[in-house]
């Protein structure tokens, strides 16, 4: 179905720590995806970093092959948040970090949390405001406490509480030239990241590695979770759980994934992959809801900033 060499426009390294890799062993996984992967011209391919486990032999490695952006898990530069989180690096790791990733050249994105005990707005503030110097691309997630994780039994700020934290970072990076182009990411002079816009397009998504996620016309699919046991299988059965999406689903899936961005629903090209009877419905549940939760212009809608703090709410709707 995908050919002996997929074509790749872009490639996320990520979901887990991929700097726990040496550069030796970097540069063999370089020839590999380069051997068994075709990239179209100008493909975009990042790679995830954690600040303490990042090293110059890494950087090197990168730059001479096709690495574009570097993304940071920074999550905060606050001395006790990052205690709290249990990070391994400190303030300083992240700075060294996000300069040495500067100064090579490269994309710069880093992650910050939002609703860590003991967070308020002035630690809020310091974190968008070291990271904005530094990096062209910035995304923001509230802290959640899922079951089966550690953080489980730990009390967290609720979604509310957490209501101001976002809305001030929607703020304060406007005022430095960052354009919301996602719900959740912000990024300067263009540095959106296209391989994440590739998911809320509904677009073809290849999944390597174990409890990778892949898409495929519909198909939604996860690898096996253990190591072994993606090794040991090869081909489709890689997969351990997959699901085939209705028409209907496919239909309101695209409609909420296209409204997490800030190009928002295009109807004509929607109606043209789903039906004037499926448009209709998804155009008459948004154009029943308060206006100024959205910017409506040339056949398209989406969120404004007020829309995408109440996002979740809209989405249940559509759901």
């Amino acid at each position: 179905m995908l050919g002996k060499r997929p074509a790749i426009d872009t490639l996320y390294i990520g979901g887990g720590t991929p700097t726990c890799l040496d550069p030796k062993q970097w540069g063999t996984l370089c020839g590999l995806l380069e051997e068994g992967l075709s990239f179209s011209r100008g493909a975009e391919v990042s790679v995830e970093a954690n600040p303490d486990s990042l090293q110059d032999g890494h950087l090197a490695v990168w730059k001479s092959w096709r690495i574009l952006r570097v993304s940071l898990g920074i999550q905060s530069f606050s001395p006790s948040a990052l205690r709290w989180l249990g990070r391994l690096h400190d303030a300083r790791k992240a700075l060294d970090a996000l300069e040495s990733c500067r100064q090579k050249g490269f994309w710069v994105s880093g992650d910050l949390l939002f609703g860590i005990p003991g967070q308020d707005l002035a630690i809020w503030h310091k974190d968008l405001q070291t990271l904005s110097h530094y990096a062209g691309h910035v995304s923001t997630y509230q802290l959640t406490a899922e079951p089966g994780t550690p953080l489980a039994d730990e009390i967290v700020p609720t979604q509310s509480e957490g209501y101001p934290f976002y809305r001030f970072a929607q703020w304060y990076l406007h005022q430095k030239g960052f354009v919301q182009y996602e719900v959740a990411s912000f990024a300067r002079g263009g540095q959106w990241c296209r391989h994440n816009l590739s998911y809320w397009r509904q677009g073809n998504v290849l999944a390597l590695g174990p409890s990778a996620w892949g898409y495929v016309d519909g198909l939604r699919y996860r690898n096996n979770c253990d190591l072994d046991g993606y090794l040991s299988q090869k081909g489709a059965t890689a997969s351990r759980w997959s699901e085939r999406l209705s028409d209907d689903d496919r239909a309101r899936e695209a409609a909420i994934l296209a409204l997490r961005t800030r190009w928002g629903i295009r109807w004509r090209s929607f109606r043209r992959h789903f039906g004037e009877k499926r448009t209709r419905s998804i155009h008459e549940i948004l154009a029943g809801l308060p206006r100024d939760l959205f910017l409506r212009r040339q056949g398209c809608t989406a969120f404004s900033p007020k829309g995408f703090r109440v996002a979740n709410a809209i989405w249940e709707l559509l759901v």
